[in-house]
């Protein structure tokens, strides 16, 4: 199990202050009702389902929006049927990025990020084109006060998970894709409610990308999590914080 390293942002997220409420509302009820399709309605059973409904929660989605998200995955609530759909592709520089979708019209969403991708320097490719370069993990996230590096890495690890990665931002546990639910729960009795829990792609090596290179990969990425149907958008890219800073900011 290795030790702690700085912890690298290899997934570009916009904030809450960003989004059109609307949209976010949607990107919650599609993944509440996915989860709840898949694992049931029962949060306390299905720790996708319960991490959807917490995040929802914290965009202060209204209880009623969730109970009909929950219920339409059930199967007790008329709507779109959704799917989930991974594409791949390469953004500018090179740089490697998979996008997660949950859809209802699996024309709309190429035809969407197809024009993302080829307005703002990149291309779609196909599946399995860059998902070599990531490794598909749980990822268990803890704010800094559930505490210190130490003490996370000793509940992981007794938790059974393959790294922790801290820094002043909080903590990031990593674990094999089917252990996810055994140490999330373990995770819990021993530091508290996580603040996200989920599958995700993490690059197995960052490349650096320069001032100019970034401007265009963030309005790439940018356009990307704009789409409705895109759930979450990661890239194998390393820009210096500084530069971040000014671009986002």
């Amino acid at each position: 199990m290795a030790g702690h390293s700085k912890f690298k942002n290899i997934m570009y997220r916009k904030g809450a202050q960003d989004k059109k409420r609307a949209s976010l509302f949607g990107k919650f009820g599609r993944e509440i009702t996915v989860a709840a399709k898949l694992g049931g309605p029962d949060p306390e059973m299905n720790p996708r389902l319960r991490t959807a409904i917490l995040a929802a929660r914290a965009g202060n989605m209204p209880k009623d929006n969730i109970d009909r998200a929950v219920k339409k995955g059930a199967g007790s609530g008329e709507g779109e049927e959704f799917e989930e759909i991974r594409y791949e592709g390469y953004g500018p520089g090179g740089i490697a990025i998979i996008v997660e979708t949950l859809t209802d019209n699996r024309n709309r969403t190429a035809s969407e990020l197809r024009a993302a991708f080829s307005k703002n320097g990149g291309n779609l490719a196909e599946t399995g084109s860059v998902s070599f370069m990531f490794d598909h993990v749980g990822e268990i996230r803890y704010l800094p006060e559930n505490g210190d590096s130490e003490a996370v890495f000793e509940a992981a690890l007794e938790a059974g998970a393959d790294d922790v990665e801290s820094s002043e931002d909080g903590h990031e546990v990593v674990c094999a894709p089917e252990s996810l639910h055994e140490v999330y729960k373990a995770l819990e009795n021993s530091l508290g409610e996580p603040q996200s829990a989920k599958l995700v792609w993490k690059a197995q090596n960052n490349i650096p990308v320069d001032e100019g290179g970034a401007t265009t990969l963030l309005k790439l990425l940018e356009a990307l999590d704009d789409s409705d149907d895109v759930q979450t958008v990661s890239a194998n890219y390393d820009i210096a914080e500084d530069v971040l800073e000014r671009l986002t900011n």
